[in-house]
């Protein structure tokens, strides 16, 4: 379900805007606006959607527009034309038509912000920052104490609850507006660009921190990000912006997979692919693959063959062979070179070089007891070189078979 509904949304800085909707209208750029009219156009015509519980990344280099988009949800930013409707129980409220009581309540009842530069009040205790917000709803002190503190212990910092603001090192002050919009219990999360002046180490652990809340507390967020590999490790969805134009929005793999145009391929030219593909994106199709009768081969150098049964996966090679079916819970120190490694095709690229390392064998992936392909160094080759295989529509061979004796049985 929607949770945020942008429509041609326009955002004009400046007086008289309507100038520069009528320039837009003719297709002039933002530059040739800003020369003729000296207004700065900072969304130009985007429409986006944000599902409930889905975290949407504005990616895109500085002066892009992700920022101006960002603030026109919570109306920091005046929305100049378009709709930006956000939903509210059962009806949704149009930004750029709602009265001023209405925006306030969706700020405080709906909507949330952390900031960039924490935004925390120096004289305040750790525990009353986490607090403010729910001060100015009304809430009891003993609740809203109560509230912040069970969000402190949620972000890991309900020892420093009394401490001041100096006293905690950045990401520990990160934390606690990460805290401080919890404790709002809004729906929706604006995020711009929080981690941004974190070091590099601290980052990645509040990306993960944040993931593993969001698994828990199912927000819609809303992230800014100029770091294309934190847009692919956290987004939903990634929605890249130029020049205040929306350029392509889409699933993380799509962005590396399929880039719209040039900017977003260059854009996406330097990413680490381990980050965002998964076996799916790169496997060697079961179309691919020798069938002999009843069975299908895994890997043809060894002349490995595999076939399912009622029970089980049953391998036929030179040699024996151990059949493991790997979840992410999986202890890889139980593969060695007679492991044959069995999985769903959502498995993450470094988990298959990790175990495609330990056993030396194809990996095999399987759906709805389906072989649908495998994975070897050839398809880690081209993912790292970015040479990715074509995702199909095709059906896969059904290899779901019963036993046959045609191969001698491992061992």
């Amino acid at each position: 379900m929607k949770s945020i509904c942008i429509e041609n949304l326009d955002v004009v800085f400046g007086q008289h805007p309507e100038k520069a909707l009528t320039l837009l209208d003719l297709g002039k750029t933002r530059q040739e606006i800003i020369d003729e009219t000296g207004l700065v156009v900072g969304v130009n015509n985007v429409s986006i959607d944000v599902n409930e519980g889905e975290i949407c990344v504005l990616m895109g280099l500085s002066g892009s527009g992700k920022s101006s988009l960002l603030r026109a949800v919570n109306g920091l930013n005046t929305i100049t034309r378009g709709s930006l409707k956000i939903k509210n129980d059962d009806t949704n409220v149009d930004l750029a038509t709602c009265s001023e009581t209405e925006l306030r309540d969706l700020r405080i009842q709906r909507i949330s912000m952390v900031f960039q530069k924490f935004a925390l009040m120096p004289w305040l205790s750790v525990v009353d920052n986490v607090a403010f917000g729910l001060e100015m709803q009304g809430v009891t002190k003993t609740e809203r104490r109560q509230c912040a503190q069970e969000k402190l212990d949620m972000v890991g910092l309900g020892e420093w609850a009394n401490k001041l603001p100096h006293e905690l090192s950045g990401g520990m002050q990160q934390r606690v507006g990460l805290a401080r919009a919890f404790a709002m219990d809004s729906d929706i999360l604006l995020m711009d660009e929080p981690f941004s002046a974190l070091d590099p180490l601290i980052r990645s652990q509040l990306q993960d921190e944040l993931l593993d809340l969001q698994k828990k507390l199912n927000k819609t967020i809303i992230f800014v990000s100029h770091d294309l590999d934190e847009a692919l490790k956290l987004g939903s969805r990634i929605a890249i912006m130029e020049s205040g134009k929306l350029i392509q929005y889409s699933k993380p793999e799509d962005i590396i997979l399929n880039p719209e145009t040039q900017y977003v391929k260059d854009f996406v030219a330097h990413t680490n692919p381990l980050n965002v593909l998964c076996g799916r994106s790169l496997m060697n199709s079961a179309h691919d693959l020798k069938l002999e009768g009843n069975l299908v081969q895994i890997c043809e150098r060894e002349d490995i063959w595999l076939e399912k049964t009622v029970d089980s996966w049953d391998v036929y090679g030179k040699h024996g062979y151990d059949v493991v079916e790997w979840s992410p819970e999986t202890d890889h120190k139980i593969f060695n070179t007679n492991t044959i490694v069995i999985t769903t095709p959502d498995i993450a690229m470094r988990d298959a070089i990790d175990i495609r390392y330990q056993t030396e064998h194809p990996i095999v992936l399987v759906e709805d007891n389906r072989v649908v392909g495998t994975l070897n160094d050839h398809d880690f080759y081209h993912a790292l070189l970015g040479k990715y295989n074509d995702i199909t529509d095709e059906p896969e061979r059904d290899i779901n078979l019963c036993k046959t004796n045609k191969k001698v049985k491992a061992a």
